[in-house]
């Protein structure tokens, strides 16, 4: 059948408050108005749906049987149009992000906590992740964006925007400090130390293995960190040399006991990127926040 939605609007109304002219007061309407439509419905359905009388209507057998169903979907209708409302005023509402670690502490968390601010009622979801599991992320539809550090291979389903460069140093602790002395180290000279870095699957293993392999040498670090967090620790305790962003150097508290190493060749800037899927359609919650990343 293919009958009006009004006419199921009108029903709902009717049969909840037990009155036609109630109805035409919340629907902004004329009692004739719903009477007439009330009797188009039962005309298409070919059945009675209303008991008429001085003190109002009441529901036949068949109302009663339809109203079991229309109510259930207009009420969900009702809440998806609220829920609509509410993200189209950035009350409520869900964004997920996907982004490295080094990009989470030394671009991100500012923005987050502005936009937490602002829009306390959005769900913000953070996976924490390496660069390349962030872009499947995006393209698999788990993030609505992310925002990592180069080295990045995007493929034709994502747009990569840069945002900040990003500048790496060469850190050790003191023992090695004291070793090393007031020299300048070659990436030659780093293979006779302990080097610690981030896992072979991260941007930053990479980017140090093509480095070291575009000067003949092979990257092999001693120690391999989960997070870019674990490695100040590392190296504060004299376990090896690393190469951290700068930004991490700001804290003092971590930098405490932390020497930067002068280094002959020069340490590829980096940058950080946001991702996002050409094809999906963002909510207004994950653009608004895609809006303040870029600035």
């Amino acid at each position: 059948m293919n009958i009006s939605y009004d006419y199921y609007r009108i029903f709902y109304y009717v049969a909840k408050h037990g009155s036609f002219t109630q109805a035409a007061n919340i629907l902004l309407n004329n009692q004739p108005n719903i009477t007439r439509a009330m009797k188009n419905l039962e005309a298409a359905l070919g059945c009675t749906l209303f008991v008429r009388s001085n003190k109002g209507v009441t529901l036949t057998p068949e109302g009663e049987a339809l109203y079991s169903h229309i109510s259930l979907a207009f009420e969900h209708i009702q809440t998806g149009e609220e829920e609509i409302a509410l993200n189209k005023g950035l009350q409520k509402g869900i964004v997920s992000i996907g982004a490295s670690e080094i990009a989470l502490r030394c671009f991100l968390l500012p923005i987050l906590n502005e936009y937490r601010t602002k829009y306390p009622g959005i769900r913000i979801k953070i996976f924490n992740l390496t660069t390349p599991q962030a872009l499947s992320a995006v393209k698999d539809g788990l993030a609505d964006i992310a925002v990592v550090t180069t080295p990045v291979k995007v493929s034709d389903e994502v747009c990569k925007r840069n945002l900040n460069d990003l500048e790496e140093v060469l850190v050790c602790g003191e023992t090695i400090h004291k070793q090393i002395g007031k020299q300048t180290l070659s990436l030659k000279d780093l293979t006779e130390y302990p080097l610690i870095s981030l896992g072979n699957r991260t941007s930053t293993y990479a980017l140090y293995s093509e480095l070291f392999s575009q000067n003949g040498l092979v990257f092999s670090p001693d120690i391999e960190a989960a997070t870019a967090d674990q490695i100040l620790p590392l190296v504060k305790h004299n376990l090896g040399i690393g190469f951290v962003p700068k930004e991490f150097l700001k804290n003092n508290f971590e930098a405490e006991g932390i020497y930067t190493v002068p280094l002959k060749e020069s340490i590829p800037t980096r940058t950080i990127c946001l991702i996002t899927k050409k094809s999906k359609v963002l909510s207004l919650p994950a653009k608004e926040l895609e809006q303040m990343i870029q600035g």
